[in-house]
């Protein structure tokens, strides 16, 4: 049985969130948690409100008993869309500014 958990439209590159995303898969919740806990990147913050959101998930839809028993099956991150800006320079010139979105899906599994 599997749990998903999906932020979209994240404002974090999806560069950025791969390295977070990285740390985690395949491990334990609550290691996972506890890697989270200590990262020091922005983008640890968000995966750690999404792992207990798909936590929350799999208590609330899918009736898990024993969460210890949960593990990060898989774990992507996807491009969103992107938000152009220009910034003025000089001699009437612009150079533009790309703020890229990403889209994270969580995917937690139960050992068996």
């Amino acid at each position: 049985m599997d749990v998903r958990a999906v932020l979209r439209h994240t404002r974090t590159t999806p560069q950025k969130a791969r390295l977070v995303a990285d740390m985690i898969r395949g491990k334990n919740v609550n290691e996972a948690m506890n890697v989270l806990s200590f990262t020091r990147k922005k983008a640890a913050g968000i995966f750690q409100k999404l792992l207990k959101s798909a936590i929350a998930n799999a208590e609330e839809n899918h009736k898990v008993v024993d969460v210890d028993d949960l593990y990060i099956k898989e774990v992507y991150v996807d491009a969103g869309a992107v938000l152009k800006r220009q910034l003025t320079r000089a001699r009437g010139m612009a150079n533009l500014i790309l703020k890229r979105t990403s889209h994270i899906t969580l995917i937690l599994n139960e050992k068996d």
